[in-house]
């Protein structure tokens, strides 16, 4: 999947994003914010969307969110701004592949359902882990693949659509396992049924 790929489908879906994936992934969501509502005070949120999460944040924190579709960051902005999360200190139109920060800058860098949807995940997590401080926690939501079971072939039928839906369906957790800044110290399972994961990580000191 392409970065134009990635930005046509969420064009598509920016409209109902909310009602539909996003209230599938509403829990995750939730959950994660908990957790790092208990770390350091910046957080970077990778592929921050249509701004679901954002008034999850405690007032305390600092928040910036990135996105590559306009049309997601529309919808989070008349949010930020309706809701007045004066929390939000900026959103930006960016490719997660290059992130425009410098090294060791954020306590928390989150992507919540998104890095099976980017173009060269390991990439993206890889620049995660740079723009994280040592000892800060990178914070990862998303589905996995499964080998057996219903949803397992329900997985592969639908993983040859993934630039048309928006996401790779068949994706493996070993993809987001591979940098070697990261320290995997927490991986939990999430509803509905299990579908999602939450991985927590630690930037090596």
């Amino acid at each position: 999947m392409d970065i134009q790929a990635v930005q046509k489908s969420y064009a598509r879906w920016a409209p109902v994003y909310d009602k539909t994936f996003g209230a599938i992934t509403g829990i995750g969501r939730r959950r994660a914010v908990k957790y790092i509502n208990t770390q350091g005070p910046s957080i970077l949120e990778v592929g921050v969307g249509t701004g679901l999460s954002l008034e999850d944040y405690t007032s305390d924190k600092e928040v910036v969110g990135i996105d590559a579709s306009a049309e997601m960051l529309g919808k989070a902005r008349v949010k930020v701004d309706e809701k007045g999360l004066t929390h939000v200190k900026a959103l930006e139109e960016m490719d997660a592949r290059a992130l425009k920060f410098p090294d060791n800058h954020f306590d928390t860098v989150a992507a919540m359902h998104i890095v099976s949807v980017v173009p060269e995940p390991e990439r993206v997590v890889a620049e995660m882990a740079r723009v994280c401080k040592p000892g800060g926690k990178v914070v990862i939501t998303n589905h996995f693949a499964r080998d057996t079971g219903v949803l397992s072939l329900a997985e592969r039928i639908t993983a040859p659509f993934a630039n048309l839906i928006g996401w790779h369906s068949d994706f493996r957790i070993e993809t987001v396992l591979q940098e070697p800044s990261l320290k995997l110290t927490d991986k939990r399972t999430l509803p509905p049924v299990g579908m999602m994961t939450l991985l927590i990580f630690e930037k090596e000191a």
